[in-house]
């Protein structure tokens, strides 16, 4: 006689959850720069189909208001519209020079995507970023460089201001408060690039009281990448 094995509804119920989870990872980010902070960083785990930036395609308002001011206001609203599942302000707070955060993250069976978001100070509207990076499915540690992209909203004018979106000039917290000029005149340039890019970079001068940029170009210039994301997955 065939022996049949009925399952209560609460392990059908525990199997489902069980079954509902892809992956079980943890997210580190390292900030390689010598004088750059990262606003608080957010780190998304999506469907293949989501995006939290495109390279070569025009900022979302969601994505300026992270980029000009360092606000995850939007970037959350995009997560949780499209069921993700995100790491926000692992730091808590800003992510200084060299310095490391990380958290654990479970993910949903589809969100098999990971993107990483950052704004980068100072600066008008740089952030480091990563663009819809596979999970692996296999349990190791992986490594991702990033780079630092423009989100082309506004002009690389390197000038104190507020960091509101459509506002000209950098957000100025604290730390940084003693590290930045004041009485620029405003970097030049032809910032006609209106879509997400690679950033120049900034440009600075070596005056803490007038020149033409309020960064200190001994301090705050980089090349890429400017971060390191470590994911481990098990």
């Amino acid at each position: 006689m065939k022996r049949i094995n009925i399952l209560s509804a609460a392990t059908l119920l525990a199997l489902a959850s069980q079954q509902s989870l892809a992956a079980d990872i943890t997210v580190e980010v390292q900030n390689l720069t010598h004088g750059l902070y990262f606003t608080p960083i957010a780190a998304a785990a999506h469907t293949a189909d989501v995006s939290l930036f495109k390279v070569g395609e025009t900022a979302s308002t969601e994505l300026q208001m992270m980029a000009e001011g360092g606000s995850l206001d939007g970037i959350t609203t995009i997560a949780s519209a499209a069921s993700a599942d995100m790491i926000s302000n692992p730091a808590g707070g800003l992510l200084a020079p060299t310095m490391k955060a990380s958290a654990d993250l479970m993910t949903a069976d589809d969100n098999v995507m990971l993107s990483v978001v950052a704004m980068i100070l100072p600066s008008n509207d740089g952030f480091v970023g990563l663009d819809n990076w596979e999970i692996p499915t296999e349990a190791g540690t992986y490594t991702v460089y990033l780079n630092a992209y423009d989100a082309g909203t506004e002009a690389n004018d390197e000038l104190r201001g507020s960091g509101a979106p459509s506002m000209p000039g950098m957000p100025v917290p604290p730390p940084l408060e003693p590290l930045l000029g004041t009485g620029g005149s405003g970097v030049a340039g032809a910032d006609t690039n209106a879509t997400v890019h690679i950033h120049r970079g900034n440009i600075g001068d070596d005056s803490l009281t007038d020149g033409k940029s309020d960064v200190d170009n001994t301090v705050h210039r980089w090349l890429n990448p400017v971060a390191k994301v470590t994911v481990t997955v098990r």
